[in-house]
């Protein structure tokens, strides 16, 4: 067993909805929040900055530290366990990506697929995305508003 370090941004627009990312890899779909893996040598924020370039080739600032997991989850893919640290973010310039109105709306059929929506805070739910420690802060983002 070994620690797999994750780290996820919070983004919230000017319409007061926040982005979700609906993936499909190893052909399990999943929703959570923008962001992944920390790299070896990576600060938790440098990390976090390199995911939103990456997956929505926009630049991000980082405004606070939300949340760290603070309970066991054992990773869905492999034997490690997850920790994830939330930030939340807003767009550094221009937001660069393409985002959809429905849910596992792919571009393509095959391989890592990746699609970007907004989904509004006043009806976000902990249904609305699929891993344990994501839906705990959906809660939490409930209970700060």
């Amino acid at each position: 067993m070994y620690f797999n370090v994750r780290v996820y941004g919070l983004l919230v627009n000017d319409n007061d909805e926040i982005l979700l990312t609906d993936e499909q890899e190893q052909g399990y779909r999943f929703t959570k929040f923008p962001g992944g893996g920390l790299e070896y040598g990576e600060g938790l924020t440098d990390a976090l900055k390199r995911e939103f370039i990456e997956e929505c080739a926009t630049e991000v600032e980082i405004i606070e530290h939300f949340y760290t997991t603070d309970f066991f989850v054992k990773s869905a893919f492999n034997d490690s366990q997850i920790i994830s640290v939330y930030y939340k973010v807003r767009a550094a310039g221009t937001v660069n990506f393409t985002c959809k109105t429905k849910a596992f709306d792919f571009d393509g059929t095959s391989g890592s697929l990746q699609a970007f929506r907004w989904r509004s805070l006043a009806e976000l739910h902990p249904k609305d995305v699929t891993f344990p420690i994501d839906q705990h802060v959906v809660e939490l983002l409930k209970n700060k508003k």
